[in-house]
């Protein structure tokens, strides 16, 4: 009988080993069919800021992106960077990166800058509503990982959010004009927690509450749906002067440089200040 019984229990054991190590498994290959698509901001003549900015916001957004793309490829996801060095990439190339992916999240990583110093915190930026998910969990890691103001989630019709058709979000990182902020970003440290959140946000975006719940508190099973403050329409001004423009105008629209299209800033990327 001992004998009979320790094969029972032998046996047993080889099941319950067997169902671990495929639940494992399974959680990896779950892992590993998602593409991420990591976007370093600007790059290359692009340095991104404002005029005078002391600090390359083109070399944290690189280094951030980098230090994301190991912890991802860690954990068996497939990243793809749409730049891996100092080059400026158009913005339609960056959306047409993301869009050749299938099973794809986008992440464009930035940092903030303000004409006035004391402007503060973390931002997420969202367009499309399938983006908000991701952009909730990644913001709730971002900016509860921040020793900076929580500036909350905004939908905005950035290009590079409006024109990919798989869930995108831009994240804010700190304002590199406020001296603390630029002194976080400044140390390795820091920018490794910063990947690590966003890494974090990308894992548990399945794990995000439905927005019908009223929930604020993440729990063990999910993350709490954020709110957020809609501004696409910031920049449609414009709208109402266009019926009274001469035929010259028009022409002369129609020939602006490939250029402005391309740049962060004529883009609707320009810096927000607190």
């Amino acid at each position: 009988m001992p004998r009979s019984s320790s094969g029972f229990i032998l046996a047993g054991l080889s099941i319950v080993s067997l169902a671990c190590s495929t639940s494992t498994a399974a959680e990896t290959s779950r892992e590993a069919s998602t593409n991420v698509v990591i976007d370093a901001g600007h790059g290359g003549y692009d340095r991104g800021g404002i005029p005078g900015q002391r600090i390359a916001e083109k070399t944290m957004t690189l280094d951030v992106a980098q230090r994301l793309k190991g912890l991802l490829s860690a954990k068996g996801y497939r990243v793809v960077m749409t730049r891996d060095s100092d080059v400026f990439v158009p913005l339609p190339t960056r959306v047409a990166i993301a869009n050749s992916y299938r099973d794809a999240i986008f992440v464009c990583i930035h940092f903030n800058s303000a004409k006035r110093v004391g402007a503060d915190g973390i931002e997420t930026y969202f367009y499309s509503r399938d983006s908000l998910p991701l952009a909730s969990a990644v913001h709730y890691f971002v900016a509860g990982g921040a020793p900076t103001p929580n500036r909350g989630v905004r939908r905005r019709g950035f290009y590079v959010l409006r024109k990919t058709k798989i869930p995108a979000v831009l994240v804010e990182c700190g304002f590199l004009t406020n001296p603390g902020e630029g002194e976080y970003a400044q140390t390795a440290s820091y920018r490794q927690k910063l990947a690590e959140e966003i890494a974090a946000g990308i894992r548990g975006r399945s794990s995000v509450a439905s927005r019908l719940t009223s929930t604020r508190v993440a729990t063990a099973e999910t993350i709490p749906y954020q709110p957020y403050i809609d501004q696409t329409k910031v920049h449609n001004s414009s709208s109402s002067r266009s019926r009274k423009k001469s035929s010259k105008s028009k022409s002369s629209k129609k020939k602006k440089s490939s250029k402005s299209i391309d740049s962060e800033a004529s883009a609707t990327s320009k810096k927000r200040e607190g």
